[in-house]
């Protein structure tokens, strides 16, 4: 039987700076677009039998190393290349259990440090980059911005002694399927999204939230702040004037794209929109308080573009105010860089936004899964 390593080892060893082999048997394209930092491109089949000549090439891509993991899109085809590895006399060799599937599936629960008193947790999706919430005060926590992986925040919240009380989305989202609703109904509580999701076409019944409304979790007041631009409806959340959950308004080293939902042709406007939200809006808070995103990039090697897994992605508006080179643009000069090089789409989004309006859903856990394959692609160049 092929010897296995999970996915979740895998991330502890590439954090410890483990020396090992990381083979990846899919075909060169799947693995250019997107593929787990360290690896190697070896493109295998589930039916080829590995040559001497091959045997040679994957002992050329060792690097002195003696372990060896191999991984595929689901762990078939690199299962196999485990078994026609040890034919030929490669000893520690493991497959990585349900490949890249199982790998967009890993999770780091971080603390995050603010100078209030709520408590704030962000879990990151190691392989996509996307960052969701939990706040917690006094007993009570709002789970915000969910993966369609509920577990991980309902075991957030009870790891801390939390009951969740509220769940809210700062937008429809377009890279992966949101688990809000879902868990809000299974837990009975209210589920928030801006009152302009309507416009949008959302199809479920949901709390609506209009500019300024604050809702009280515990001792702690989340407040809507409207932030459209990236798109019309989406609405960042202010946590007790110390900390900002901005969705896919503004990131740590960039802002989100606004054409996803107004079309190139409409991203002016968008881009325009955007502008005011962060200028007016965002860039208005004191600079102490602390910028959360939703999302941080994945490069196509498979790196956090800024930061590391199991670190805090934040920084401060005072930060992003003196630093971030696209705040430093007129509006006019602002509009034309997001509007004239548009970035290549998050893979399946126009099926993803349909199903987080409720106008569509997954056939099964297969189906979802390979609709969120790949990074996220929601900043702007």
């Amino acid at each position: 039987m092929v010897e296995a390593i999970i996915p979740e080892e895998l991330a502890d060893k590439q954090d410890a700076d483990d020396e090992f082999a990381l083979l990846d048997t899919r075909p060169e394209e799947s693995f250019e677009s997107w593929h787990i930092h360290g690896a190697v491109n070896f493109p295998f089949g589930p039916d080829e039998s590995l040559s001497e000549d091959g045997a040679s090439a994957v002992e050329s891509m060792l690097d002195g190393n003696d372990e060896i993991l191999t991984v595929c899109a689901k762990g078939i085809s690199s299962a196999h290349f485990v078994d026609e590895l040890e034919k030929h006399g490669f000893e520690d060799v493991k497959v990585v259990e349900g490949g890249m599937e199982e790998w967009s599936q890993v999770y780091e629960h971080v603390p995050i440090e603010t100078d209030g008193d709520a408590e704030i947790v962000q879990i990151q999706r190691r392989a996509k980059g996307c960052l969701g919430y939990l706040v917690g005060s006094d007993g009570e926590a709002a789970a915000i911005d969910v993966s369609r992986h509920i577990d991980e925040f309902r075991d957030a919240a009870a790891a801390r002694g939390y009951d969740i009380t509220h769940v809210f989305d700062t937008h429809i989202h377009a890279d992966h399927i949101s688990g809000g609703r879902w868990l809000a109904d299974e837990l009975g509580v209210p589920y928030h999204l801006g009152d302009r999701a309507r416009k949008r076409g959302v199809e479920y019944e949901y709390d609506a939230l209009g500019r300024n409304d604050v809702v009280r979790v515990g001792d702690t007041d989340i407040k809507a702040v409207y932030t459209p631009g990236h798109t019309s409806e989406i609405t960042s959340y202010l946590v007790n004037d110390e900390a900002v959950l901005t969705g896919d308004t503004l990131f740590v080293d960039s802002i989100g794209r606004t054409e996803l939902e107004f079309g190139e042709e409409g991203a002016g406007k968008g881009a325009e929109m955007q502008y005011d939200s962060l200028h007016k809006v965002l860039m208005s808070e004191p600079d102490s308080v602390v910028v959360l995103p939703g999302h941080v990039t994945v490069t196509e090697d498979g790196r956090f573009a800024h930061g590391s897994p199991g670190e805090p992605i934040r920084a401060t508006v005072g930060d992003l105010r003196r630093e971030l080179d696209v705040l430093q643009l007129p509006e006019d000069e602002f509009v034309a860089r997001l509007t004239e090089t548009v970035p290549e789409k998050p893979p399946n989004y126009e099926t993803v936004i349909a199903i987080n309006r409720g106008l569509d859903e997954p056939d099964d856990e297969g189906e979802a899964t390979e609709l969120e394959l790949g990074p996220n692609r929601c900043s702007a160049p």
